[in-house]
């Protein structure tokens, strides 16, 4: 069965690296697996490493002429986002593949010709329960089904980033942070202010923040108004960034949206306490006593969970136990992927009865 994934994105986030898995998973399971991506993009460079058989192409016009001449090879068409949807029910006329959307934003779709893209979906798959309620109730489908994010637990190289934690940390104090944007649905200004808050608490703990985004400058201001710039560390990109999760005490979430986050499916991989707001699919992952939630705009919520944890390592192992037990059984790739393969060969099984 052949299988063409669809991501556009320039960007390496969340949604590529699961663009990736995904493409793993199925060809673990035997399916030819084909994706078209941006030329030149880090999605590119990862398929290729992972020996996925690439189509890179440089323009989203270019992939609509693509699949006009080349859509009829594939039984599946995988999008993964939305404007790569349109190209792909745009060609259906030329290749009749079966069209899975998986959508990962948290954010209510917006107009007619949207919600007819969104029907005329084979099968539309959402990353979690908030995901799904928004696309069901937007798309009046009762079909959207959960399939959620794979998390990957890779080796830990601590001797690698010894020498720049020295640098930002040199009294070896706890080390709090984060790995998000600095967008503005990420409230990055809120860990400012948790980090403010809870420096009045206690002086035990620096902040780090890998991220990029255009919120940055905002953020550099608001450092050095509250002086924090010996505490609250903006770290950037970073390519193994795991290994500064995995040395993590705490890790925080202060996002007022997320279709998911699989950050913080990394810090429970590497059992990491988290602290989150409840935002979106966030809920679906801290409920169950996995981590300690808190409502989102309330910086004050997060410093006491924070304070929470840091005061009591019992809890915090209970919670990293439960969390790290939860993600082994419902975010490994053979599980995920083994949910994919159960909706393609269905929609293949319904064509040949049709």
């Amino acid at each position: 069965m052949n299988i063409l994934s669809l991501n556009f994105e320039r960007s390496w986030r969340g949604g590529e690296r699961q663009t990736v898995f995904n493409a793993i998973g199925l060809i673990q399971k035997g399916f030819d697996v084909h994706l078209v991506c941006r030329s030149g993009s880090a999605l590119e460079k990862k398929a290729i490493e992972n020996n996925i058989k690439v189509y890179p192409l440089t323009s989203t016009l270019s992939v609509l002429f693509f699949l006009i001449r080349n859509g009829r090879k594939f039984d599946i068409l995988h999008a993964q986002g939305s404007k790569i949807l349109t190209y792909c029910i745009l060609s259906k006329p030329f290749h009749n593949a079966k069209i899975i959307f998986t959508r990962r934003i948290n954010f209510r779709p917006k107009g007619r010709l949207t919600r007819l893209k969104y029907r005329l979906c084979d099968r539309i798959v959402a990353i979690s329960s908030s995901v799904k309620n928004i696309v069901a109730e937007f798309s009046s489908r009762n079909d959207v089904e959960i399939i959620s994010d794979v998390v990957v637990e890779k080796p830990i190289h601590p001797n690698a980033i010894e020498e720049r934690l020295k640098k930002v940390n040199p009294h070896q104090k706890k080390i709090i942070g984060t790995i998000a944007a600095l967008t503005s649905e990420k409230n990055p200004l809120d860990n400012i202010e948790v980090v403010r808050l809870l420096q009045q608490k206690r002086d035990d703990f620096i902040f780090l923040h890998f991220g990029e985004g255009k919120m940055k400058d905002e953020m550099i201001r608001l450092i050095d108004q509250y002086n924090l710039k010996d505490t609250y560390f903006l770290m950037g990109f970073v390519e193994n960034v795991n290994d500064y999760l995995a040395a993590m005490d705490v890790f925080i979430m202060t996002s007022s949206n997320e279709g998911l986050c699989s950050s913080v499916l990394d810090a429970f991989i590497y059992k990491v306490p988290v602290v989150s707001t409840h935002a979106g699919g966030l809920q679906d992952l801290i409920n169950e006593n996995r981590g300690i939630t808190c409502e989102i705009n309330k910086p004050m919520m997060i410093v006491e969970g924070i304070d929470t944890i840091m005061n009591n390592p019992l809890l915090a192992k209970e919670q990293t136990e439960r969390a790290y037990e939860y993600v082994i059984r419902q975010h490994s790739i053979e599980h995920i992927s083994e949910r994919y393969a159960i909706l393609i060969k269905s929609l293949i099984k319904n064509e040949m009865t049709s």
